[in-house]
């Protein structure tokens, strides 16, 4: 059965027991494609969802028209991390293995967590 994100989540590495951030989850054409776009702060991240079968270049992403960088996270169909990097504005990126979901967050927060490549993420929606 597919799994249908959202509102508010919770970003946590099971790995090292850490909570990664808070994030919404972008998971229509539109939404995917403005994600946070023209944005002057950024209260939580975003959680892109990838369709199935896009492959390395279907998951890659760009900073056009963005105001701040950002920490991105690329995990795989288990939410496993398979590439991470940081990206200024109108940069463009290709991960490393293809990507289920991109996680973009405010620069700082793979390090505060201690994310790294091969770390098990886990979404927790929490409501208000």
């Amino acid at each position: 059965m597919p799994e249908k994100l959202m509102g508010c989540t919770l970003i946590v590495n099971k790995s090292k027991k850490t909570n990664v951030g808070y994030a919404d989850v972008a998971d229509s054409f539109f939404s995917r494609f403005r994600g946070l776009m023209l944005k002057k702060d950024l209260e939580r991240g975003l959680i892109l969802t990838i369709p199935k079968g896009r492959g390395r270049s279907g998951s890659a992403i760009h900073m056009f028209f963005m105001r701040m960088p950002l920490d991105l996270l690329f995990l795989d169909q288990e939410k496993k991390v398979v590439d991470q990097v940081n990206l200024n504005p109108w940069q463009t990126y290709t991960p490393k293995k293809p990507a289920r979901y991109v996680v973009e967050l405010e620069v700082g927060s793979i390090t505060s967590s201690d994310t790294e490549i091969g770390d098990e993420l886990d979404f927790t929606c929490e409501m208000a």
